[in-house]
């Protein structure tokens, strides 16, 4: 497989609240443009929280530097031509904007789904936790998520497949030429 190494990264910020949809779009967006021959990096909240930032907690300072390391790799790797897809609730408007500025190519996913579905959904049971009590500064119940204002891609993941929302976040990699439809494994980016 031919890669471009002067080709230019980006960053993919999946953002909205737990249960939203964030792993399962970027999963999906991460299997296309690998099949499209694309270095492709996805940094998930959770796993990232597992291994990276292991001993932070759950305050506003915590969650904000917690964006940052994770928009520190995300930088590093997306100057080196990766496409990086970061899958994080990243609950406050401020650090998402530093983390944009810092970064540079970068494109704002919101995955919008309203609270009650997220709540519907509750794969792991946090919000049913949250709601009894068992945890504090749970996001969306006793913590605010700050919304885009103007993110690049919107997909109500509500209402709409993950085929839809893939399309859609492909659609704006393709416009901004961070990739190209026809693109395959054996073409060079």
């Amino acid at each position: 497989m031919q890669t471009n190494t002067d080709a230019t990264g980006v960053t993919v910020w999946v953002t909205g609240l737990s249960a939203s949809g964030k792993t399962t779009i970027s999963e999906a967006v991460a299997e296309v443009l690998r099949a499209r021959g694309h270095r492709v990096e996805m940094l998930d909240g959770d796993c990232v929280r597992q291994n990276l930032t292991k001993g932070l907690g759950f305050s506003k300072e915590d969650r904000d530097e917690n964006i940052r390391r994770i928009g520190f790799v995300a930088h590093l790797l997306s100057r080196n031509g990766v496409i990086v897809i970061v899958a994080a609730i990243s609950p406050y408007r401020a650090i998402r904007d530093e983390v944009r500025t810092r970064i540079g190519h970068f494109i704002e996913v919101f995955a919008n789904a309203p609270l009650e579905v997220c709540e519907q959904r509750d794969p792991k049971g946090m919000y049913r936790k949250a709601r009894a009590g068992e945890i504090r500064g749970f996001t969306g119940i006793d913590d605010p998520y700050e919304p885009p204002l103007a993110p690049e891609v919107e997909c109500e993941t509500d209402c709409e497949t993950v085929e839809e929302s893939v399309a859609k976040v492909l659609h704006v990699l393709e416009a901004n030429r961070y990739t190209r439809r026809d693109q395959d494994a054996s073409s060079p980016r």
